[in-house]
């Protein structure tokens, strides 16, 4: 009898030393898995896609303002340079009827052509034969929106170089043409399309919903007669980065 319960004894012992293995093991694995989750990389802001665009041109012109224009161009063939700038300043071109349009009545030319592709393709043309203007299609015939203005987040050294006369910050991105200098936008980067390019993008933003947007007639379309009184240039509410603030 007495074997028997020592047996017994030996037995539950083993089977209490077994749980406290087990529970140890599982108190490991859960440390593991704790410290795991603690390094792992954060992710960067989601690169808007095609069904992003994919909105008529006034709701897309409104839709960028707070979203993120990225670019990463090598500077003199040399290292990868990345800068961003905060969209704080649109114009819709509506196309068809819209005088102040390039496609205006349907027209459509080889260097236009880019407001006919899908949403989200590139459209940048020159002016006065030295400076960029950069636009990306809507949905609708020929539509697309000019990015006029940004606020500089990242890499504002590599803006200032290259917008080698601008001495205020404020200044850097406060118009097409000087946004586009400072990025480093050309006619290289007519018609690409944005959604998948890793060259030039735009990445949307926590709180741009909240963003308080003021609608009013664009520059520079006295020409376009009754068109030049519409409310079709968008700008966020108190930003110091807005080329013209209505007053």
């Amino acid at each position: 009898m007495s074997t028997i319960a020592e047996r017994l004894q030996r037995k539950r012992r083993k089977d209490k030393e077994d749980e406290q293995l087990q529970h140890e093991e599982e108190t490991d694995e859960t440390i593991k898995e704790k410290k795991v989750m603690k390094i792992e990389p954060l992710h960067s802001p989601p690169k808007c896609d095609y069904n992003f665009y994919c909105a008529s041109c006034e709701d897309l012109a409104k839709k960028l303002l707070g979203c993120v224009l990225v670019t990463k161009m090598r500077e003199g063939g040399g290292s990868w340079v990345v800068t961003k700038g905060l969209i704080v300043e649109t114009e819709a071109y509506l196309g068809g009827p819209d005088k102040a349009s390039h496609s205006y009545n349907g027209k459509r030319t080889p260097r236009n052509e880019a407001m006919y592709m899908p949403p989200g393709t590139c459209y940048v043309y020159s002016i006065y034969g030295m400076h960029h203007c950069v636009n990306i299609s809507s949905l609708g015939e020929g539509a697309a929106i000019l990015i006029r203005s940004l606020e500089p987040l990242d890499g504002a050294e590599t803006m200032r170089e290259r917008r080698k006369k601008c001495r205020k910050d404020e200044d850097l991105c406060r118009g097409p043409g000087k946004l586009c200098q400072a990025m480093g936008i050309s006619k290289e980067q007519d018609k690409t399309n944005l959604s998948t390019s890793n060259e030039i993008w735009v990445e949307t933003r926590e709180g741009r919903h909240q963003l308080e947007i003021i609608g009013c007639p664009r520059i520079g379309v006295d020409y376009a007669q009754e068109w030049a009184e519409k409310n079709l240039r968008y700008y966020i509410k108190g930003n110091k980065y807005v080329s013209k603030i209505i007053k």
